[in-house]
Order: structure tokens, then sequence, then C-alpha cells
């Protein structure tokens, strides 16, 4: 078989709480509706630490989105999984089996170690799948993909621009794509998704998806400058065919469509008048 041009996974999930899980743990023994059960949930998590974000093991994936990026940076496609239907356990398998069926190409996230990957290996042990290339033991801890240190099966940005927890990112990806002129959140946020889940809008959601993976994918872009893999140059014309590629598909995703009204283009200082600095711009590596 010829070598899958997939290096990179750039991915995003979306989740919900369970709700009968919720009711069966939360409130065991009580006569409970089950969407009342998470509904009281959230209102005790938003009394104690003021946010109604359910943790990730009460939930179950309703939405994951991934950009193909080839060992060049490029992005060729961008999926959902499992649409229309977005059914929790056919998610979990498709992200894992398309994962080894590309030959186990690095998955980049913002902040997907703490909160993605979990989710979606904790799905993998509810669905009873398979997933023995990502849980290996046999091979020294620093070379399993699970070990935190382990970029090349996993890079998460956020680990990356915070020294690995050092500060906090505060912010966030929202943060990070702005600064780049990128949209970042639009009108669908995180916090919104379980009430947009519970009105049955799952379309959104996976929109909303999809966005905050271009974003990530544009902040990769940046990182991969910023480790010297990739030269500025070469990245703005990434980003310009991304952005063709956008528009090419805003006819019938409504997502890019709204995407590309936001967005916005790097203020490059190196070509502002009046920065002081050479009009060679900066250093590139040779």
């Amino acid at each position: 078989m010829p070598t899958s041009p997939i290096r990179y996974l750039v991915f995003d999930i979306e989740s919900v709480a369970d709700p009968a899980l919720v009711a069966r743990l939360r409130y065991a023994g009580k006569s409970i509706d089950p969407h009342e059960a998470v509904r009281r949930y959230r209102d005790e998590l938003m009394e104690k630490y003021e946010t109604d974000f359910i943790p990730y093991t009460y939930q179950i994936p309703i939405s994951v989105a991934v950009a193909k990026v080839t060992a060049r940076f490029e992005m060729t496609d961008l999926v959902v999984l499992d649409a229309p239907a977005f059914r929790p356990h056919v998610i979990a398998e498709n992200f894992w089996r398309g994962w080894e069926s590309y030959r186990r190409p690095t998955l980049v996230s913002f902040n997907g170690r703490g909160f993605d990957v979990p989710l979606l290996e904790l799905a993998a042990f509810r669905y009873g799948l398979q997933v023995p290339g990502w849980f290996q033991t046999s091979t020294k801890a620093y070379e399993q993909p699970r070990n935190r240190y382990n970029s090349q099966a996993h890079i998460d940005l956020c680990d990356m621009l915070t020294n690995y927890g050092a500060t906090r990112f505060t912010g966030g990806l929202n943060l990070a794509a702005n600064l780049l002129g990128k949209p970042g959140k639009m009108d669908v946020q995180g916090h919104m998704v379980q009430d947009l889940y519970d009105e049955g809008r799952l379309a959104e959601i996976n929109d909303y998806c999809r966005c905050d993976v271009l974003d990530t994918y544009f902040v990769f872009l940046r990182t991969r400058v910023l480790g010297g893999e990739l030269a500025l140059k070469t990245e703005q014309e990434l980003i310009a065919k991304t952005k063709q590629w956008i528009e090419q598909q805003s006819s019938t995703v409504k997502a890019y469509a709204d995407y590309l009204e936001h967005w916005g283009d790097w203020p490059n200082p190196w070509e502002s008048a009046g920065s002081g600095a050479s009009s060679a711009g900066p250093v590139e590596n040779p």
C-alpha cells in the first residue's frame, strides 16, 4: 500500500451530558426525570463553581470535526463524522478507525489532552471499541501514544503555548485565533452546546465544530512557524489556499459562509509602514 499523504488530523469535539447516567449516579434512589437531572446538576455546578459545564465523564460525543493535513501542512479536507445521524457510538468508532486507516497520523487539538481525547477514550471504553494502537503499553513509556510529551502522537496546542501547563492560556482558542485575524467564537460558543442539543439543533453544533477546527488549523500553522518548521511566507500561502477551499465549500456549508463573513487577515507588522523594522521582514531559517 502507498504511504498515506495525511500526516496530521486536526480535530475538535462537542459533547453533551448523558441524562440517564446523570440521573442514575447523581440522584440515585430518587424518582427524577433524566433531563431534569441534567438541569439540576447544571444548576448545582453553577452555584458552586460559577460554570454549569458537566464533567466529561458524564458526557457523550455528538460532534467530531476533523481536518486532514499533509506533511507539508496543507489541509486537504474537513469532515464531520457520522453526518447527518451523529450517533455517539458511530462517531467514536469512526474517529478511532479513521486514525488507524490513515496509519496513525499525529492528532492536533487545542486543549484536547485535557478534554477531547479523554472523552473519546472513554467513549471507546463505553462502546466496546478496540484501539490497541492508541492504548499500547509494550513500548517504552515515553514512546507510548498516550504519553503527555509524545508530540509524534498528539500535539496539544494549548500544552505547547503554556509549556505544558506552566501558565494558563486565558482566552483559549478564541484568543489565539483572533491574534491571527481569524474569527474565533462567533454566534455559537461551547457553553451553548447542551441547550442547542436539547433543542434538536445538531446541524448548528456541527457547524460550530467545523469552525473551531479551522481556527485550530490556523493556530497550528503559526506554531509550526514558531518552531521553525514552516516559513512565514509559506504559512501565508497555505492560509490563502485554505481560504479558497472555504470559499468553494461555502455555497453548500453555511458554517463556511459565516466563517468568511468574520474572516480577517493577520496584521503583518513586517509590512506596516513606520514599524521601524527592516523591509526584509523577519529572518527565516535556511
